[in-house]
This record gives C-alpha cells, structure tokens and sequence, in this order.
C-alpha cells in the first residue's frame, strides 16, 4: 500500500480532541481510501471478548481505520468498533452528532472510558440499537456525558468528550471493544425482546452470517 500523509489531530488546550472542525471532508477522505466490509452480527465469538490492544501504528492499522469508516457509511452508522468488522483490535471510529445536531468524527484506539463520579451522572435512557443486532432497538439509560481517553492513528495520546447521544455513541462503542453488547446491560426480558425484533427484521447492509 502506498504511503498516504498522517492526518494532523489537533488539540484544545484542555487536552480534548477537537472532532467538530471538517467532518465531511475528513470522512469521504478515509471512506475514499477505504473498501466497506460486511458486520458481524451477535453469536460471533469475535463480539463476545475484549480484543487485543493496538500495539503497532502503521500502515496496517491506518488502512484498518479507512475500512472502518467505509463500512459504517454503508451500513448508515454513526459509530463502528473494529470488532463489528470482525477485526480483534481496539478501535473504533464514529461520525455522530449530539444532540445539539453538532457532529462529530475521529478515532479512538485503545479507549478507556473515564469513570465519572456517581453525583454527577445524570441518565438518559433513549433507545439504543447496534449494527451487529440489526433491526433491534431497545431503551437503556447511560449517562448524558461520557469521556473516553486513548490514542490517534499515530499513538499519540487524545482525550475524547460528548453529551447526549454523541455520549451514548462513545460509551457504546468501548463497550463493544471490551465484549459487551448493548444488550448485555438489559434485563433478561428486554434482551429477549431486542433479539425477536432481530430474528423478525432484515438488515439492510450486509452481515457475516454465524456459523
């Protein structure tokens, strides 16, 4: 693969990436760069664990990230785990708005979500669905602001912040870098429910089917 120009990830001075400035140009770049891959859906064992730390930060995880971005653009996501394309690596990239319709884009690799102190957490319990459980949508409350710390494409480290549902989109997808689905944190009933909306719908984007 050709060398291709690192992307410059700028930071605010309180350390948080700013992920707001060029979006759509910044997107189309990897999508452009990118081929789209289909989603691995629940039962992939590859969902189910957490996935290896990235430990090299090269040509082959900048074309991992490009990939990623062009399979959420087809499957019409705002947030993709590289798990979800059956990569076990801790990635994930995401083109989501919050709920002042501001959007945001980047990548996180090796996210940590920051525990926040429990008397400033406030919930919000909208639905929530995920590519890998297509057609399904469930109610589940997560806190309204989220902060996950991480690197760049480069390894460098970055800070990554949002409320609403940009909030929702990064705590969702370091979940699903550490096994979880969100229908893990529903009740029995509630993920039964989300697993028949599953069984009844049809994906629109392509899926791995499971062995």
């Amino acid at each position: 693969m050709a060398q291709q120009e690192n992307e410059v990830v700028e930071i605010v001075n309180d350390g948080y990436v700013v992920d707001t400035e060029d979006c759509a140009e910044r997107e189309l770049a990897h999508r452009e760069r990118g081929t789209a891959r289909p989603i691995t859906v629940v039962g992939n064992p590859v969902l189910h664990r957490e996935c290896k730390d990235v430990t090299e930060f090269g040509d082959e995880l900048a074309q991992l990230i490009d990939d990623m971005f062009a399979s959420q653009k087809a499957a019409e996501g705002v947030g993709l785990a590289a798990n979800q394309i059956g990569v076990d690596a801790k990635v994930f990239v995401y083109d989501c708005p919050d709920d002042d319709g501001v959007r945001h884009t980047g990548v996180v690799v090796n996210p940590k979500l920051v525990e926040l102190p429990a008397d400033s957490r406030v919930l919000d319990d909208s639905n929530e669905g995920c590519l890998s459980v297509p057609t399904a949508y469930a109610s589940l409350a997560r806190p309204d602001y989220a902060e996950v710390t991480g690197q760049d494409a480069q390894g460098n480290p970055i800070k990554v912040r949002g409320t609403g549902f940009f909030a929702r989109c990064l705590q969702h997808e370091t979940d699903h870098l550490y096994g979880y689905l969100y229908i893990d944190r529903l009740s029995k009933r509630e993920r039964k429910d989300a697993l028949r909306q599953m069984e009844e719908g049809t994906p629109r984007y392509e899926t791995v089917p499971n062995a």
